[in-house]
């Protein structure tokens, strides 16, 4: 059996929802299965459990659903997963907080990588965005 290695991934950060209604899912998923609001912007809301620290983001731009992992940093992880026998399929490419890229893995399955090397939101009372905490 192989050393274990420190694991490239960090956590899952979120798994995306597409919903048609954006207030139709808050219907759902706060008013009657009790997840909270983080954040939201006009095409999406990041919602939160209990006790965890994987979102359920529901959205309405893309119908699909997605799984977003957190890694240290993109670049690092694609080269690492390409020498690993994965490919990118899209990216890396720059978002609010970081970087990002759409990965399949050598039994096609898709995911994507990302990182928050620009920082993390900063959020009113009620998830709205007003800024953003910056990393050096």
């Amino acid at each position: 059996m192989k050393k274990h290695n420190k694991s490239l991934f960090k956590k899952i950060d979120c798994i995306q929802l597409y919903v048609p209604d954006l207030e139709k899912g808050l219907g759902f998923y706060c008013d009657n299965l009790g997840l909270k609001i983080i954040w939201k912007t006009d095409t999406a809301i990041g919602l939160g459990m209990d006790d965890a620290v994987t979102e359920i983001v529901i959205q309405n731009e893309r119908k699909i659903q997605e799984i977003d992992i957190k890694v240290e940093d993109v670049n690092e992880a694609i080269e690492k997963i390409k020498n690993s026998g994965g490919r990118v399929i899209h990216g890396p490419f720059d978002i609010q907080i970081g970087k990002c890229a759409v990965i399949k893995d050598p039994w096609d399955n898709q995911y994507v990588i990302l990182d928050s090397s620009k920082g993390t939101f900063v959020t009113d009372e009620n998830g709205n965005i007003i800024g953003q905490n910056k990393f050096q």
